[in-house]
């Protein structure tokens, strides 16, 4: 089985077999409150499976998404793969949403265009987005560019330039993002970043050097 954690935009936590079928999922919807609801998830998901059924690892999203509500995530996931000691699969996040949009067009035989752009609200008056093309032979999601930045009122010219149809998101599965990672594992690769998936620079600048000061 395999824990899966995102915290990019809501927080979603979920426990999954290799196959996809899902043993446990919780979701909250608030996009700051990460820290408060992130242990109480974790404790009811796996209330739900069996002490017998191991989990063979965690997925971790890694975004993209704003910088306290990810590494939230991203360190209950270390800290949860540490103590159980099994590892962590980083997966973007982008990556999982687009899972579920292919899986979803599949089922519903949506006949639009292949290619497609995951679009979520990066505040600032900016969007984050990524560019899909179907799936690979592993049944992982083609990402064509991206993640990057683009001022909102700019972003529908930018796809437009990428020819992908537009899929604005506002969460996150956290068992897509195990089934992303289980697909991944089956096939012996490496998909995600190691660190966070942060879109732009951090607020805070490194200090000057000191001024001296004149005896």
């Amino acid at each position: 089985m395999i824990l899966g954690i995102d915290t990019s935009l809501g927080t979603s936590v979920a426990i999954i077999d290799d196959d996809g079928v899902i043993r446990a999922q919780a979701d909250s919807t608030d996009p700051l409150g990460h820290a408060e609801v992130v242990g109480t998830l974790l404790q009811q998901v796996c209330a739900e499976v069996p002490e017998s059924d191991e989990l063979t690892c965690v997925a971790a999203g890694m975004g993209p998404g704003l910088f306290t509500g990810l590494r939230i995530g991203i360190a209950a996931a270390r800290a949860f793969a540490l103590g159980r000691g099994i590892p962590v699969v980083s997966v973007v996040s982008h990556d999982a949403i687009a899972l579920e949009t292919l899986l979803h067009d599949a089922l519903t035989q949506t006949t639009d265009a292949t290619r497609f752009a995951v679009v979520t609200d990066a505040r600032r008056r900016e969007d984050a987005y990524s560019v899909y093309d179907g799936l690979d032979d592993d049944g992982l999601p083609v990402r064509v560019t991206g993640p990057a930045l683009a001022p909102r009122d700019e972003i529908d010219e930018v796809l437009a330039g990428l020819g992908a149809r537009r899929h604005d998101a506002r969460t996150a599965s956290a068992a897509m993002l195990a089934l992303v990672a289980a697909r991944a594992r089956a096939a012996g690769r490496e998909i995600g970043p190691r660190d966070a998936l942060y879109l732009r620079s951090p607020d805070v600048a490194v200090p000057s050097a000191p001024k001296r000061v004149a005896s």
